[in-house]
C-alpha cells in the first residue's frame, strides 16, 4: 500500500502536502499522527514540526477489477467487470460472449479466478473480504443442481440401503450437499479425504 510520512509547522499542513503528493481526498486515505508539532521554548529551542504517515487506502473492488482486466486481456476476452461489496462480500461479476471459458468444466475456472482474486485484494489487509465471481448466474444455476443430486442421491442411498459417495466438489459446493440434506430423517452426510479429492458420502441413519 502506498504511504508518505510528511513533515510540516502543523498535522495539518503536513496532511495537505500528503494528499497533494498522493492526488488523493481524505476519504481514501488513513491519516497517523506519529508526531505533534511542538512550539520552541521562548521561541529559541525545542521545538519540533508535526510528523505524520498518510497511506492510501486500496479498494478492493477496485483492484479486483484491475486484475481481472489484465488476465481478460492476456486471454483475449471481451468482458464488462462490475463489483461491490456488500456485508464484507466482494461481489465480482462478468458479462460478454463466450463466458463458458471463464466457467470452465464445473465452474473449475471461475473458481481458480475468485481465488486468485481474493489473493488479490486480501494481501496486506488486516480484515478478510469473502470474495464471489460469477457469470451468467452460475452460482445459483449450480447450486439448484447441486440441490437436486442432493436429494436425488438421499433417495437411492435409503433405496439401496448403501451409502453414496460422490465426485470430488470443492468446500463451496460440498456445503451445499451438506446444507440441502441436513434436516433428511433417513440420511446424513459427511465429508472424506484430502482436498483438492474432498468427497461427500451420504449413508443411512442408523
Amino acid at each position: 500500500m502506498k504511504s508518505v510520512d510528511i513533515t510540516a509547522k502543523t498535522v495539518e499542513a503536513a496532511i495537505e502536502i500528503a494528499l497533494e503528493k498522493l492526488n488523493a481526498n481524505e476519504l481514501q486515505v488513513n491519516i497517523e499522527v506519529l508526531e505533534e508539532s511542538k512550539r520552541p521554548v521562548l521561541g529559541l529551542f525545542g521545538g519540533r514540526e508535526a510528523l505524520v504517515r498518510v497511506t492510501l487506502n486500496e479498494d478492493a473492488d477496485r483492484r479486483a477489477v484491475e486484475f481481472l482486466e489484465n488476465i481478460l486481456a492476456k486471454m483475449n476476452i471481451n468482458a464488462k467487470i462490475s463489483a461491490q461489496i456488500e456485508n464484507n462480500t466482494l461481489h465480482v461479476g462478468l458479462e460478454g460472449e463466450n463466458m463458458a471459458v471463464l466457467i470452465g468444466r464445473r465452474g473449475q475456472t471461475l473458481d481458480s479466478l475468485q481465488y486468485l482474486i481474493s489473493l488479490v485484494v486480501n494481501k496486506e489487509r488486516d480484515d478478510y473480504i469473502r470474495v464471489v465471481l460469477d457469470t451468467e448466474n452460475y452460482r445459483q444455476k449450480r447450486k439448484e443442481t447441486l440441490e437436486k443430486l442432493a436429494h436425488k442421491l438421499a433417495r437411492k442411498a435409503k433405496k439401496l440401503r448403501k451409502d453414496i459417495i460422490l465426485e470430488p466438489m470443492n468446500p463451496y459446493e460440498r456445503r451445499i450437499i451438506h446444507s440441502t440434506l441436513q434436516n433428511n430423517k433417513f440420511v446424513s452426510t459427511k465429508s472424506e479425504g484430502d482436498e483438492p479429492y474432498r468427497k461427500v458420502i451420504i449413508f443411512l441413519n442408523r
